[in-house]
């Protein structure tokens, strides 16, 4: 397959007459595919002025999915349109839809939606939180992830980050007895769990797990003190009575979140766990839409909502999840490891730096060969990330870099058991 898949639609849209100046109507979109250290899906939307933007649309594992959806389903149907006019076009692409939602539709919504933000800005000459209403806050604190496949290996990773300036850090360990456990990547600081073409498979016991976990927190507190947020990860691998007895067991270690401590598609859930702890919880980084979380944020279950830009829908949705979430006290926390593009971060860090309810920024690193691909003018410094100040929302795709790394297919593992039987990775 070709590194760049490309579609300019041939179709006229039958509302283009009255789509408004033509120095903003949409004139092409073409989809980029490559792989400079794992694969991106990034949208490229063209104006008659030409003035374009960008988004993202990968869906880690799935990216070729989406690029089918956006080729037959979703740029036919720009072509003409005005860009402008954001909030038509989206609620066109949801509503349009029959069959709406999940993770397929939702990321090819979230490309249209931030490329068009991305347009409107530089077309006003502003960057892109000035558009959302202006800044809350100059800096947006970030989290980064310290990997370790044993307790020991886990205290050196999180003294790393806090050598760099790192104010909060989330930190999995592998556990005794386990082969492959989630959270412990091929490097101290790129990991991307998506390893091969098809997906490899690990083995898992919750049991082991929970006897083991208080021990790391324990070590780390110790060693670090209570200055430092610490985060975990879950990974959706209890259930909810299994959550809320690692959560009581994680109260004396302040955290400053458990996430995905049990999987959400049954929002009740979670109040089993809260019913037993007071350890903060936090979910959503798979989530779609507001629906996703609505029990979760209106009863309170939750004090976190992950969703991010490109899996819900796109600034203008993800809007929406934040504000009905002030409304009940829950604040963001949104997702951003290595199956984002730089397109998302810079995107997000303007999302973040608007959002009152903020509450922090997921943060892996790209590689060097992704930020080369991404030129970006957002940076990090002391625990923070510093969105920029250029029009729009400060990333951009460099073709003929992007032309040198072609799709590679890869997909996430899968998690067995013990015994064998099936679970969630």
């Amino acid at each position: 397959m070709n590194q760049a898949i490309a579609q300019t639609a041939l179709l006229a849209n039958p509302d283009a007459s009255a789509a408004g100046p033509s120095s903003l109507r949409i004139r092409s979109a073409t989809v980029n595919v490559c792989s400079p250290g794992r694969n991106f899906v990034t949208l490229k939307i063209e104006t008659d002025s030409g003035v374009y933007g960008i988004g993202d649309a990968t869906l880690n594992g799935r990216e070729l999915a989406v690029v089918a959806y956006l080729q037959e389903h979703v740029i036919p149907v720009l072509i003409g349109r005005d860009a402008r006019r954001i909030e038509d076009i989206w609620q066109y692409l949801y509503r349009g839809a029959y069959w709406r939602r999940g993770p397929v539709t939702m990321r090819a919504i979230a490309a249209v939606d931030v490329a068009l933000w991305d347009i409107k800005a530089k077309a006003l000459g502003a960057p892109l939180h000035d558009l959302l209403g202006g800044k809350s806050r100059d800096r947006v604190m970030v989290y980064g992830h310290a990997n370790g496949a044993d307790l020991s290996a886990t205290v050196d990773a999180v003294a790393r980050y806090v050598d760099q300036g790192y104010k909060a850090v989330r930190a999995q360990s592998g556990v005794p007895g386990l082969d492959l456990a989630y959270g412990v990547g091929r490097g101290d600081t790129y990991y991307e769990p998506a390893d091969a073409a098809l997906p490899t498979e690990t083995n898992w016991s919750t049991h082991k797990y929970l006897h083991f976990i208080p021990t790391v927190f324990d070590k780390l507190r110790e060693t670090f003190g209570f200055d430092l947020h610490l985060l975990h990860d879950g990974h959706h691998r209890m259930t909810p009575l299994e959550a809320a007895q690692l959560g009581k067991s994680l109260e004396p270690f302040k955290l400053f979140w458990l996430e995905d401590a049990t999987a959400a598609e049954n929002q009740d859930a979670f109040r089993l766990i809260r019913q037993h702890t007071t350890t903060p919880l936090a979910v959503g980084e798979i989530f779609n839409t507001l629906w996703d979380a609505k029990e979760l944020i209106q009863h309170q279950l939750i004090d976190y909502i992950r969703a991010t830009v490109v899996g819900a829908g796109g600034i203008t949705h993800l809007r929406r999840i934040a504000d009905f979430a002030s409304v009940w006290g829950v604040r963001t926390g949104c997702h951003g490891a290595t199956d984002l593009s730089p397109v998302t971060m810079g995107a997000a860090l303007h999302f973040d730096a608007w959002v009152p309810n903020f509450g922090i920024q997921e943060y892996m690193r790209h590689s060097p060969e992704t930020d080369a691909v991404f030129p970006h003018d957002y940076r990090f410094e002391r625990g923070d990330l510093i969105p920029g100040e250029a029009p729009g929302h400060g990333v951009d795709i460099d073709e003929a870099e992007a032309a040198r790394f072609p799709y590679k297919p890869m997909q996430l593992p899968v998690a067995r058991l013990e015994d064998g039987t099936m679970w969630n990775w």
